[in-house]
């Protein structure tokens, strides 16, 4: 049977919206502040089993970033229970969580600390680390240094040699050269093959997902609209697009004629 490492159970995540600083510093200390609230994600159920790979598609404001942050732990959800069981590592934001006194080198420990790591761990990855951020003698400067093209390369280098149990990565990542690109590409397909890997990807575009992936999670909303084979995923995708477009053109279409 297989082992389920992501699991979802009625998990709604609801952002307080506040008009001003005033009004969010107002709140810790009345239920008075005036703020709006705006559902991320509606009573979500799924799970994901060890192995899978899973596309996740959906319009911005569909949720995608809102469930991301919760697997990884970045926020909470309002009600609900998330259940994550394995080593994550997320190719989001890869610029974040350096020690910029730090050199990168020592960023590479820190880092790996980060994710419970033990130095006898880190150290014998080091050099592979190294080897694929490509900084020469960076490596041995702070981070506060660094472009940000040169941080990303080293958040890349470090989550995707962390040997990760799950591997989540946002099509939206940019990281260095066409030749970097080509190379992290490389390494994800590399890491994805791995039997026992659990692959989440974030996409808009259905020749991506179908690339990288066997299923397909679609998302508006907040709300999960389909769950299945890849192939038949992204056909429900691109409907659903297709269908707002038409609502938006004819909604536009009334306003003018008016």
């Amino acid at each position: 049977m297989a082992k389920t490492v992501i699991e979802f159970k009625n998990v709604t995540k609801v952002y307080k919206l506040f008009k001003s600083d005033r009004q969010r510093f107002k709140s810790l200390f009345s239920k008075k502040a005036n703020y709006k609230k705006k559902v991320a994600v509606n009573d979500l159920s799924f799970k994901i089993e060890q192995g899978e790979s899973v596309a996740l598609f959906g319009k911005n404001g569909a949720g995608k970033s809102t469930i991301l942050k919760m697997i990884t732990g970045v926020t909470y959800p309002t009600s609900g229970e998330i259940t994550v069981d394995g080593r994550v590592s997320a190719l989001l934001e890869l610029t974040a969580g350096f020690d910029p006194e730090f050199t990168g080198r020592e960023n590479i420990y820190f880092r790996g600390q980060l994710f419970g790591m033990k130095d006898e761990e880190i150290k014998a990855l080091e050099p592979e680390i190294v080897e694929f951020a490509d900084l020469n003698d960076y490596i041995d400067q702070p981070v506060r240094t660094y472009s940000s093209g040169m941080k990303a390369r080293l958040g890349f280098a470090i989550n995707v040699s962390i040997k990760p149990e799950i591997l989540i990565v946002d099509e939206a990542l940019s990281v260095g050269d066409s030749e970097f690109k080509k190379r992290c590409l490389e390494k994800i397909k590399e890491i994805i093959a791995e039997k026992d890997v659990t692959f989440l990807f974030v996409t808009h575009s259905a020749g991506s997902a179908k690339s990288f992936c066997k299923r397909g999670m679609v998302m508006r909303q907040g709300k999960l609209l389909f769950d299945g084979e890849i192939n038949e995923a992204a056909e429900f995708y691109k409907q659903t697009v297709e269908e707002d477009e038409a609502k938006k053109k004819k909604k536009g279409k009334g306003i003018f004629e008016q």
